[in-house]
C-alpha cells in the first residue's frame, strides 16, 4: 500500500526536486483516508503552507505515492504537480494540475 503526500514547495524547491530527481516527503500533509474530499483537503493544506513559504507567491504543491509517510520519492513515483498559474492569485482560486513532464516549461 502507498501513501499519497502532498509536498508544499516553492518553484525554487521544484527546480531542485527536479535536478536532483526526487522529493522528500518529511513534512508533506496526508489525507486522513483516501476519499476525494480527504484528497482535495490535503491539497489545500499543502498550498496553504507552500503560500507560507512563499512569502506570497505563487503556491507549488507536489504530489507523490510513497510507501510510508516521510519516505523519499524518485520524481517516476510524482503524481501531478499543482501550482498557481499566476503571481497574485487569490488563495481561494484552484490550483492548476500539471503531468511531471511539463516541470521544465513550469520552470521556465
Amino acid at each position: 500500500m502507498t501513501v499519497r503526500a502532498y509536498v508544499p514547495a516553492t518553484f525554487d524547491l521544484l527546480a531542485r526536486f527536479h535536478a536532483e530527481g526526487e522529493v522528500p516527503t518529511a513534512g508533506a500533509v496526508v489525507a486522513v483516508d483516501e476519499s476525494e474530499d480527504a484528497e482535495y483537503a490535503a491539497l489545500v493544506e499543502a498550498a496553504e503552507v507552500s503560500a507560507e513559504m512563499s512569502g506570497g507567491g505563487r503556491r507549488v504543491v507536489v504530489v507523490a505515492e510513497v510507501p510510508h509517510e516521510g519516505a523519499v520519492a524518485p520524481m517516476r513515483d510524482v503524481a501531478s504537480v499543482h501550482v498557481d498559474t499566476e503571481d497574485g492569485a487569490d488563495p481561494d482560486d484552484e490550483l492548476a494540475w500539471f503531468a511531471t513532464q511539463e516541470i521544465p516549461h513550469l520552470l521556465e
